[in-house]
């Protein structure tokens, strides 16, 4: 089993910053992938950024703007985000694929607001 916990989300202004961190515990050895997922009120959960060994994707409306690291010391997941804007309000989920499971955290709320 590997556990999640996602901290860092908050209100912050359009143009802010914010920096998600998404600790993993237990089994984390031979943890493939790991990525940011977010949800929107009444839409379907969308990925953000994902970064394994092979590669880092984003997605393209945050292209540019946020920027995704992983220090596998520290077994921690970051999402730095910069210009933000407001439809980038949503719940933020970490995600970690670890053999062939798929473990979530339980979510940490951004909301982009004047």
């Amino acid at each position: 089993q590997v556990q999640l916990v996602e901290s860092g989300g908050g209100l912050v202004q359009p143009g802010g910053s914010l920096r998600l961190s998404c600790a993993a515990s237990g089994d984390t050895n031979y943890i493939r992938g790991m990525g940011w997922y977010r949800q929107a009120p009444g839409k379907e959960r969308e990925l953000v950024a994902s970064v394994s060994s092979e590669r880092t994707n984003y997605a393209a409306s945050v292209q540019g703007r946020f920027t995704i690291a992983r220090d596998n010391a520290k077994n921690t997941l970051f999402l730095q985000m910069n210009s933000l804007k407001s439809e980038d309000t949503a719940l933020y989920y970490c995600n970690a694929k670890r053999l062939l499971q798929t473990y979530w955290g339980q979510g940490t709320q951004v909301t982009v607001s004047s």
